[in-house]
């Protein structure tokens, strides 16, 4: 009895014991599973309680690890999304209204494509207008006004009609001498007289009625050998059977009345004569005076001082008008207007009085030719 009895209490603590560890075994394989187990040590051992196993040993390792990969796992989500958004707010990569602008602009560019050739081929004619209309030359600088103009024109009609209705018959008058009463050099000569005063006549009305605006730009009454205008003059009288041509064609446009008597004039009269003395009077007339001064007011003057008031072309027409009204032949005033316009156009791309005169001078030569057949 003493035995059993004695030994009850040492069986009580060895259950106690055994509860103990079974307890703390149970704790540790539920609260990490994928732990190793950790070996068994007393309960007597004051250095291992079960709050420091579980509280410091065990659970701080697993906490650190899953605190760190939850806060990797953040920041690398949160670099991803800060990154993504740095990329939409890239001004190199367009939003999703600037790429659906990207998306709709071949439409719109291939709507507006006639549009745009079209305008391309309107401004094209219009440069080759402009390259056109650039090819005859540009305006002159040009000081007086149109009230110079026109007084300089009335001034020339004037003395052109006295000097060579009142004024030198009047002189051979007082002479003794009547013209219808000359021989055909006396003529020639009388023609040649008439001529070169009414050219003097005319340069010397510009000479007064411009005195006051000089001194005039370097292109106005220019002679000069420089240039290329040796082509122009040479295309010029290649125009020259055209002109021909069109003097046929007045003549058949306005014939000659029946009842208008055929007169020869005082040249034709001279070279069927034959005289040779008189003919060269008549070609210095045709030849070197005429076109001497005729271009010096009609090109000269006219022309350039209408192009302050017109585009260069309508002022070469216009002073073409006025230079075939100025022969007083209405049969022959298409011809001469076309051969203004030629001379014009030669003298407003040279800016040279010499190959206009150079071009009227070889055209008269060529009638006076065709006549002495």
């Amino acid at each position: 009895m003493v035995s059993i009895c004695s030994s009850v209490p040492k069986i009580r603590a060895f259950n106690r014991q055994r509860n103990t560890n079974l307890m703390l075994s149970s704790n540790c394989v539920h609260s990490l599973p994928q732990r190793p187990q950790i070996p068994q040590l007393p309960v007597s051992s004051p250095r291992f309680r079960a709050s420091k196993l579980t509280g410091k040993s065990l659970f701080a390792p697993a906490l650190s690890f899953l605190v760190s990969e939850t806060h990797s796992r953040f920041s690398t989500k949160k670099l991803k999304i800060s990154c993504f958004r740095h990329e939409e707010s890239s001004p190199d990569l367009p939003n999703s209204e600037s790429a659906g602008e990207l998306l709709h602009e071949p439409e719109k560019s291939e709507i507006n494509t006639p549009t745009v050739e079209k305008r391309s081929w309107g401004t094209r004619l219009k440069e080759a207008v402009d390259a056109l209309f650039q090819v005859i030359g540009k305006p002159w600088t040009v000081p007086w006004t149109a009230e110079t103009i026109l007084q300089v024109t009335l001034l020339w009609i004037l003395s052109f009609w006295f000097v060579g209705s009142w004024l030198i018959p009047f002189g051979a008058h007082i002479v003794g001498f009547s013209k219808e009463s000359l021989t055909f050099r006396g003529q020639a000569l009388f023609s040649l007289l008439t001529d070169v005063t009414e050219g003097l006549a005319g340069i010397l009305i510009l000479h007064r009625c411009l005195s006051r605006f000089r001194p005039l730009p370097s292109d106005w009454f220019k002679f000069s050998l420089k240039g290329n205008w040796m082509f122009d003059v040479l295309l010029g009288c290649f125009m020259f059977p055209l002109v021909n041509r069109l003097s046929q064609f007045n003549l058949d446009l306005l014939p000659v009345l029946p009842s208008t008597p055929i007169t020869l004039s005082s040249v034709e009269q001279s070279i069927m004569a034959r005289d040779p003395i008189a003919m060269s009077l008549y070609a210095l007339v045709l030849v070197v005076c005429a076109p001497l001064w005729e271009e010096i007011v009609f090109r000269g003057f006219l022309l350039p001082s209408l192009t302050k008031y017109m585009p260069v072309w309508s002022s070469i027409l216009l002073s073409s008008v006025a230079f075939a009204l100025a022969h007083f032949n209405v049969q022959r005033m298409l011809p001469l207007i076309f051969l203004g316009v030629v001379m014009g156009v030669t003298y407003s791309r040279s800016r040279n009085l010499l190959p206009s005169m150079l071009l009227h001078s070889l055209w008269n030569g060529f009638v006076f030719l065709d006549l002495m057949k």
